[in-house]
């Protein structure tokens, strides 16, 4: 899998952004170490979904691409599948749920993307592109649970070692656990004893249960502000992957991640989502030990106007 990771790097090559890393004299204080924040918010579309999204669709056929490809999202995927089929010229079709945000489900639409919004709390997601996709016949690209889309974010940590040098522990927001299988899979072929560490919002703890179990766990549309962390589950490629490559999973408090994003909009001026935050958000709250460099993903900065407002006036 890894050399899929490194193959994937040279077909984004031109056409994600190769996004910066920054450093805080005052974050390092902080926490006791030297920290590396990789900034997937400023990549295409603003968040790391990007990556996959372009590694996938790329790779598909020209037969494939003809008929158009569908996925199901609660935003950042939804966006990045839409860009990328308006750079590739493949018709997209997006399924939403209408709790997104609203800057994502603006961005999906003015890609150009065929969007079906659907209520959280009545349907599956899955289930509706499923039927879609057998009646369209459609390519299915998913949010996290597909190797190409899993190699596709391994690339962000590539990029991070190479930036950096050698990393001692990774942290990273896990979800569908899409980002942090390919991250772990990435820095365990740089550095074999780099520590990798998946962090879940404490209200959305379904990876951290199955980690600690072996079981798979699922949580029915957790309600955290971490919108990207609320898919029910991890999958079935990412759940095997991530108990063969990752070290530790913890959880952070919605307290802990509306800190954490006052903390980069204040002393960094970075504009990053709650969901972006949570691999810091356990390094400031002291949720596990810190240990030489340090690498955190960030995974995305895509927050609407009504929640920065929310999170700032907490601040104030």
């Amino acid at each position: 899998m890894f050399n899929h990771i490194i193959n994937a790097c040279a077909r984004l090559n031109g056409h994600a952004n190769y996004t910066p890393v920054m450093t805080s004299g005052t974050l390092d204080k902080l926490v006791g170490a030297d920290i590396y924040l990789k900034c997937e918010n400023f990549q295409k579309i603003g968040a790391f979904k990007f990556r996959g999204a372009f590694n996938s669709i790329s790779k598909l056929t020209a037969l494939e691409k003809s008929k158009g490809v569908i996925t199901y999202s609660s935003g950042n995927h939804a966006q990045a599948v839409a860009l990328v089929g308006k750079m590739l010229n493949v018709e997209t079709t997006i399924v939403i749920p209408k709790t997104a945000p609203a800057t994502k489900l603006a961005a999906t639409k003015e890609y150009g993307a065929i969007v079906i919004e659907y209520d959280p709390e009545e349907g599956s997601r899955e289930d509706i592109a499923l039927k879609i996709q057998e009646e369209q016949r459609l390519t299915m690209i998913p949010p996290f649970d597909h190797p190409d889309v899993i190699a596709g974010q391994g690339t962000a940590t590539i990029e991070l070692f190479d930036q950096t040098g050698q990393l001692d522990m990774l942290l990273t927001t896990c979800g569908g656990g899409g980002l942090l299988s390919g991250s772990a899979i990435a820095a365990k072929g740089k550095n074999p004893d780099c520590r990798v560490i998946g962090v879940e919002p404490e209200l959305a703890d379904d990876a951290c249960k199955s980690f600690k179990t072996g079981v798979l766990h699922t949580i029915k549309n957790p309600d955290t502000i971490a919108d990207g962390t609320r898919t029910p589950s991890l999958g079935k490629l990412t759940f095997p992957l991530i108990l063969k490559n990752v070290d530790e999973m913890v959880t952070v408090s919605e307290k802990d991640i509306i800190q954490t994003v006052q903390f980069l909009f204040f002393r960094m001026k970075l504009v990053v989502e709650p969901s972006g935050v949570l691999g810091l958000a356990a390094l400031l709250n002291k949720k596990i030990v810190p240990k030489g460099n340090i690498g955190v993903i960030l995974s995305g900065g895509n927050i609407d106007a009504k929640t920065m407002t929310m999170i700032l006036k907490k601040g104030s």
